[in-house]
C-alpha cells in the first residue's frame, strides 16, 4: 500500500482555514492555494534523489549534493487542478506540466476524460498529479488509469482536503499511488461535497459561481 500522509505543517493549516472560509474572495483563495501547493512540494519531493558532484567553493574545493537529474512532471487535473501548479513549479522549475481534463456528471459524480495532453517522456518521469479535492476518488482513479495505460508507472498523488471514502477508494485502485493532503475531512455528504471541505474548489479559484 502507498503512502498516505496528511502534512499538518502550522503554516499549512493556518492557510487552508483562510480558504475554507467562505467570504475568502477569489484573488485571496487563488493565491493562497498557490502558497499550500508550494509548501507542500517541499515534502512531496523529500525523496528525490540525490548524487555528489565537486565544485569549487571561495574557499576550497568540495564535494556537495545535487539533484541527480531525476525528471519531474506536474500533472494538474483540470480545472482546479491548474491552481496548485505555479507554487509547484516555485520549487522545482524545470519541472514540465501536462494535462488531463475531466467533468464530473452531477447527478452520478462520474468522472469524464475530455482532455489529455502529457510530455512524450512520461514513463521516466515522477508525476505529481494535483487536484485541490480528492472527494469519491473517481476523477483521480481516471486520471491515474489514463497515466498508467501510457506508460506512467512513478506517481504521487496530492490535494489540498481529501475525504476518507475518497482516499479508500484511491487506495484500493492505486495502491502503488503515494497520497499527500493537507487535511483529511470528515466525510462526503449527499451531494459528493467534502465535509467540512471548502466547497467547489474550481468556482472558488475562477470565479465562475
Amino acid at each position: 500500500m502507498g503512502k498516505f500522509q496528511v502534512i499538518d505543517h502550522p503554516l499549512i493549516q493556518h492557510k487552508l482555514t483562510i480558504i475554507r472560509d467562505k467570504n475568502c474572495g477569489t484573488k485571496v483563495f487563488r493565491e493562497v492555494v498557490d502558497e499550500i501547493a508550494m509548501l507542500m512540494a517541499y515534502e512531496v519531493s523529500r525523496d528525490m534523489p540525490l548524487e555528489d558532484i565537486e565544485i569549487e567553493t571561495p574557499i576550497t574545493p568540495s564535494t556537495q549534493k545535487t539533484l541527480s537529474g531525476k525528471k519531474v512532471a506536474i500533472v494538474p487535473i483540470l480545472r482546479a487542478g491548474i491552481g496548485m501548479v505555479d507554487g509547484i513549479l516555485e520549487l522545482i522549475p524545470a519541472a514540465k506540466v501536462g494535462h488531463i481534463g475531466m467533468f464530473r456528471d452531477e447527478e452520478t459524480f462520474e468522472p469524464h476524460e475530455y482532455f489529455f495532453k502529457m510530455p512524450e517522456d512520461i514513463d521516466s518521469r515522477q508525476l505529481f498529479i494535483v487536484d485541490p479535492m480528492l472527494a469519491t476518488g473517481g476523477s483521480a482513479i481516471m486520471a491515474i488509469d489514463s497515466l498508467k495505460k501510457r506508460g506512467a508507472s512513478n506517481m504521487k498523488f496530492v490535494c489540498l482536503v481529501a475525504a476518507p471514502e475518497g482516499v479508500k477508494a484511491l487506495q484500493e485502485a492505486h495502491p502503488d499511488v503515494d497520497i499527500y493532503t493537507a487535511a483529511l475531512d470528515e466525510r462526503l455528504n449527499e451531494q459528493g461535497y467534502i465535509v467540512p471541505g471548502l466547497g467547489d474548489a474550481g468556482d472558488r479559484l475562477f470565479g465562475t459561481k
